[in-house]
């Protein structure tokens, strides 16, 4: 089997799903690997390298689809203007494509059924399930790490004042009130981050681990309590909050946004629609010259005013909805998430074999598109909500 890897063409995407040293990899596993020109340029690896590798070179896009049974990419299928074609145009029938897609984000369900007409099995590396066995293959919390540290940066980027409590000949400026909403990997990571900056950092998550987590990194924890029961899914996670838990939660959330200079958003439930949990109104109750980081915009957005792939002002209010933050640090996030990729093909055919292990709850949680079906939970789930509405 081959297994291709197309140049990315998001804007500003500059990460690769395979490094040289993960194409020798694959190749000590008997897969051949073909790789666009210039694929690795973001990260500052050219062709000869790869060629190094043992990989094959291709001209195009076009080539790369064309010859491979796999297709290994970062970000979700898009138009390529190059080619003049979408990358799902481009896949052949019974070919396999692993990548981050997102299946349950309204924005992406028309491409996700057109994966599964066109027969294609199609993998999303946002539904690894956080177990033990699955670390080595889990990018959520590989690219989390980098956009926790980054969503700080492109705060402090847009903030019109220090973060820091800097001391003056004309007095003392207070520092910035930083509230991070959802203290997994992404928030333990910008919590982290806005503390090393000199912000005073608050908290907020439903689940009890997640605070403790929170305020070992010495924060304060606000907001709101929610049974664990109600809180806590499968593997830690959070879990989608009913209409009634969720009004509760806005309403505890309302003052600390009012009070926040910055805020962090990303509190996910794995493969579903991110819930609202900022309103117009709570923006609109923030200071001009405030700014919300909504990472967790692939997936919906926690913030209604959020433009997805955009910057936003809305009364004063910087938001950022830009859906590539790894992108942007993309030779630490490539050799993560290249090894992420290499790990789970190596158990998608595990012992050999070209026949995936259903009973495997890896791969069952990464599967979106198999044989012409929609097999992914999230996206059912999210599908049918749409069409009730």
């Amino acid at each position: 089997m081959k297994i291709g890897v197309p140049k990315e063409i998001m804007a500003k995407e500059n990460r690769v799903a395979a490094l040289p040293e993960t194409v020798e990899k694959y190749k000590k596993l008997g897969f051949d690997v073909i790789v666009e020109t210039k694929a690795g340029e973001g990260v500052f690896t050219d062709d000869e390298q790869y060629r190094k590798a043992g990989a094959e070179i291709a001209p195009d896009a076009a080539t790369v689809f064309e010859k491979s049974d796999i297709i290994l990419k970062v970000k979700e299928p898009l138009f390529n203007d190059k080619i003049d074609k979408h990358e799902i145009d481009s896949l052949k029938e019974n070919q396999i494509i692993i990548t981050f897609l997102h299946p349950a984000a309204p924005s992406n369900h028309e491409d996700v059924k057109r994966l599964r007409d066109k027969n294609i099995t199609a993998f999303t590396m946002d539904g690894i399930p956080r177990i033990s066995k699955a670390q080595r293959m889990d990018p959520l919390t590989s690219m989390s790490t980098i956009t926790g540290y980054k969503s700080i940066i492109i705060a402090a980027a847009n903030f019109p004042k220090f973060i820091p409590m800097i001391g003056t000949s004309i007095g003392m400026i207070k520092p910035a009130d930083i509230l991070v909403i959802g203290a997994g990997v992404v928030g333990l990571q910008a919590i982290a981050t806005g503390k090393r900056l000199g912000g005073a950092v608050k908290a907020v998550d439903i689940r009890p681990d997640a605070r403790k987590e929170a305020e070992s990194l010495g924060v304060k924890v606000a907001g709101f309590d929610v049974p664990p029961e109600l809180a806590v899914g499968e593997g830690g996670y959070a879990k989608a909050l009913s209409t009634k838990l969720l009004q509760e939660e806005k309403d505890a959330l309302a003052p600390l946004v009012a009070q926040a200079d910055i805020i962090v958003l990303s509190a996910l439930v794995p493969g579903e629609v991110a819930q609202h949990l900022i309103t117009r109104e709570m923006v609109e109750s923030m200071r001009p010259g405030s700014v919300i980081v909504d990472v967790s915009i692939d997936q919906g957005g926690n913030c209604e005013l959020t433009v997805p792939g955009k910057e936003s002002v809305h009364q004063g209010v910087y938001i950022c909805g830009i859906k590539n933050i790894p992108g942007s640090l993309p030779v630490h996030s490539s050799w993560l998430y290249a090894n992420n990729l290499y790990y789970f093909v190596e158990n998608l055919f595990k012992n050999g074999s070209h026949e995936f292990d259903m009973k495997d709850e890896i791969i069952r949680g990464a599967l979106v598109t198999h044989r012409g079906e929609l097999l992914h939970k999230g996206a059912l789930k999210a599908m049918e909500q749409v069409e009730s509405q």
